[in-house]
């Protein structure tokens, strides 16, 4: 059994990475700003009230946990808000920036003491982040954001490499989430995080670093 904590945890591939994770007996720590009927019926730990982007609540959040052991970190929040070039909102990109990019890192360089040798850490990133697979434009906080956390996956997987803790830098795939105002076109978030935890227990030091599909692909930068 290890522990686990889940950010995002209330709804869409954070509550179902919970849900897996429980049913296949791991410790869970599940963190979100506020709580659902959902996740509160799971009988996990919930951490709510959480504000990742703040300094205060991510302390407060540390403090919470009185330094339990994490065997593994996904870094799951996030958000996607719309801007084009013909509506380009520069405090919708700093936000998304905030949120998708800085705020994982914030965590994740707070909780290192309580990260050991053996740990993971696991970054939900996107392909719209990936340079190379851009072929249609626009999203540009949600591309510039996820763009950036993947580079600090990648850092951070040479960084803390010395420290056998190894990085996975994740895309999902296209689910059916609120996010995407459940797209008839994508997986459901059950097949989605499937393969995410498939990635995360095949994750060694060896591979640390590698930006993978849910599916198992290596996908482009």
């Amino acid at each position: 059994m290890a522990t686990y904590l889940v950010t995002g945890a209330n709804r869409g591939i954070g509550y179902e990475y919970c849900r897996q994770l429980q049913a296949r007996g791991e410790t869970v720590i599940a963190v979100c700003r506020t709580s659902s009927e959902e996740l509160n019926q799971l009988g996990l730990q919930v951490e709510e009230g959480i504000d990742l982007t703040s300094e205060t609540s991510v302390t407060e959040l540390c403090d919470r946990l009185q330094d339990i052991p994490i065997d593994v970190l996904i870094n799951n929040a996030a958000i996607a808000q719309r801007v084009t070039l013909d509506d380009m909102d520069l405090d919708s990109i700093r936000e998304q920036f905030e949120v998708n990019a800085i705020a994982p890192l914030r965590l994740t360089h707070t909780l290192l003491p309580q990260l050991k040798a053996g740990s993971k850490i696991a970054l939900m990133t996107s392909r719209m982040g990936s340079i190379a697979d851009n072929t249609s434009g626009g999203s540009y906080g949600y591309r510039m954001s996820k763009v950036a956390l993947s580079m600090a996956g990648k850092s951070l997987s040479h960084d803390l490499k010395p420290r056998g803790i190894a990085v996975a830098i994740l895309h999902p795939g296209l689910v059916q989430t609120r996010m995407t105002n459940f797209t008839p076109s994508g997986i459901t978030p059950e097949e989605s995080v499937k393969g995410l935890l498939a990635r995360i227990d095949q994750l060694t030091l060896e591979n640390s670093g590698t930006f993978w599909h849910a599916n198992g692909e290596v996908l482009p930068w």
